[in-house]
């Protein structure tokens, strides 16, 4: 290993990164495209900086699933459907920093907390009810049980009043929330 990379170090992975400092001209322009707010780069895109292209398209992924212009489905639920998926995959990164999220955006902070406990020990028809209980099932079988998706799953959505349009919106924030957790978990990222 090169002595300007660094592993389990201030980014919090197992496998080696690449420090801003160290980076190629690329890498720091993808990582200057993919800061927070605060300036930071999610230890998550750094546990992938190796490869730095698939910083982008990981990003990408993120913002257009969650916060597409055109989604249906208000921030909140999206952000409370990643926190379920994660939460299933026991990908405790994820389903603090959605949860976080979605706490945020739900303003009220008692029952916000009560959700997240309900949705973190997999009770789902404690946290959401109607066209969203039916969602957050659709997204846990889903993630549990690709293998046993039926076109019925849909049919019983449009039953309980979600377009096809928020169907895949769901469809999409837990098939991204399932590639995220694998990554994460796979190597190692921490909060």
């Amino acid at each position: 290993m090169s002595p300007d990379r660094q592993i389990d170090g201030p980014n919090g992975c197992w496998v080696e990164t690449l420090p801003y400092e160290s980076a190629t001209a690329e890498a720091r322009e993808i990582f200057d495209a993919v800061r927070s707010p605060d300036g930071q780069v999610d230890p998550l895109y750094l546990s992938h900086s190796l490869r730095p292209y698939t910083v982008l398209a990981s990003d990408m992924l993120y913002k257009s699933t969650l916060h597409g212009d055109d989604n249906l489905l208000p921030p909140w639920f999206l952000e409370l459907v990643g926190a379920y998926t994660a939460a299933l995959l026991a990908c405790d990164y994820a389903a603090f920093h959605h949860g976080e999220n979605f706490r945020r955006l739900a303003g009220d902070d008692a029952r916000a907390s009560d959700r997240l406990q309900a949705i973190k020990d997999d009770r789902p028809e404690q946290a959401c009810e109607g066209k969203e209980l039916a969602l957050l099932r659709y997204a846990r079988k889903l993630t549990l049980t690709p293998q046993e998706m039926l076109e019925s799953d849909v049919e019983a959505l449009r039953k309980a009043g979600a377009s096809d349009g928020e169907i895949v919106e769901v469809n999409q924030v837990c098939a991204s929330f399932n590639y995220y957790a694998r990554v994460i978990n796979g190597l190692g990222v921490r909060r």
